[in-house]
């Protein structure tokens, strides 16, 4: 009996070698580069939203301190606003070369990317701030930059007509803008046309 114990040990340990071990699933498609290295700051949102959502910690959206519900009629409800504060394309291709890089995108093609504003200047998002400003791609489904150029455009008209207050409507954007656009402009994906998309 002795004798066998060692034996049956042996053939314990290989018969639990031959085992395969346990994997976990854990699906990637849904994991943009920014945030399969940083998953502790991500946002508390749907995990299908996350790729079409900017780094919360490199871009939580920084507002305009010009804009404020007091004077929304003299700055962002005034017609050619935007263009006026808007960031030269030096200064925004600048910054997309270097956030593309620290996002770790493998497509490096500027023009396959918009450098967004989270909070877009037409509800009175910071013009400048690099943490209100990321390379968001012009290509992905469904959602891409110029899905959320619908959105942007919905909220300044109704902030504009006082349907949505300033400050709702910028966190909208800060928080989830997929979320948001499902909550402004509807379930499904409408046809983009006509609305200008940022450099």
């Amino acid at each position: 009996m002795v004798k066998r114990a060692p034996i049956l040990l042996v053939l314990f340990l290989l018969l639990g070698c031959t085992v395969p071990p346990v994997v976990i699933d854990t699906p990637t498609s849904t994991i943009s580069p920014a945030h399969a290295t940083d998953t502790a700051t991500a946002p508390a949102v749907p995990t299908e939203d996350v790729p079409y959502l900017p780094n919360p910690t490199w871009q939580p959206g920084v507002y305009n301190p010009d804009v404020t519900p007091d004077t929304i009629q003299t700055t962002i409800c005034v017609s050619g606003y935007s263009s006026k504060i808007r960031p030269p394309v030096s200064y925004t291709d600048n910054l997309k070369t270097q956030q593309i890089k620290q996002y770790g995108y493998a497509d490096t093609n500027l023009a396959d990317y918009e450098e967004d504003h989270l909070i877009p200047l037409g509800v009175g998002g910071d013009p400048k701030d690099p943490k209100n400003l990321w390379p968001q791609p012009r290509n992905t489904t469904p959602y891409n930059a110029s899905t959320k150029d619908v959105l942007e455009d919905k909220l300044h008209r109704m902030v504009c007509a006082g349907q949505v207050p300033l400050d709702t409507a910028r966190q909208a954007f800060a928080t989830d803008w997929v979320a948001a656009y499902h909550k402004y402009i509807g379930q499904s994906i409408i046809a983009v046309t006509g609305v200008p998309t940022e450099p």
